[in-house]
C-alpha cells in the first residue's frame, strides 16, 4: 500500500527523478521562473521550498547541504546570497504554480509556470 507516499514518481527511475528535480530547481534559481508540466511542477515545489529553507540559514553547513542536494556551488551561492534574503520574513510558500492554460503539442500535457 502507498500510505504516506506523497511524492510522484513521474514514470522515472529514482536516479532519473533525482536528476530531473535537481535540474528543475537549478533552472528555477537561475531564471526565477520555469515552464514545465503541471505534474512536474507539483513534485518539484516541495523540493524547491526545502532548498530555500536551508538557504535561509546561510551558514557553512547549509551551503554544503545545498551543494550536495543540487550538485552546483554556483546555484547554492545564488540561493544563499540573492533568493534567501528576499524570503527572510516568510515562513513557507516560496514557490507558486501558475497553470498557463496551454497544452504541449506533442502529448497534450498541461503546462505551468
Amino acid at each position: 500500500m502507498r500510505h504516506g507516499k506523497l511524492r510522484g514518481k513521474l514514470g522515472r527511475t529514482g536516479s532519473h527523478r533525482k536528476a530531473l528535480l535537481r535540474n528543475l530547481v537549478r533552472g528555477l534559481v537561475i531564471r526565477k521562473r520555469i515552464r514545465t508540466t503541471v505534474s512536474k511542477a507539483k513534485v518539484v515545489r516541495p523540493f524547491a521550498d526545502r532548498m530555500i529553507e536551508i538557504a535561509k540559514r546561510g551558514d557553512l553547513h547549509a551551503r554544503r547541504l545545498l551543494i550536495s542536494h543540487l550538485g552546483s556551488p554556483e546555484t547554492a551561492h545564488l540561493l544563499i546570497t540573492q533568493i534567501a534574503p528576499h524570503f527572510k520574513e516568510r515562513q513557507g510558500g516560496y514557490t507558486r504554480i501558475l497553470k498557463i492554460g496551454g497544452y504541449r503539442p506533442g502529448d497534450g500535457a498541461a503546462m505551468a509556470l
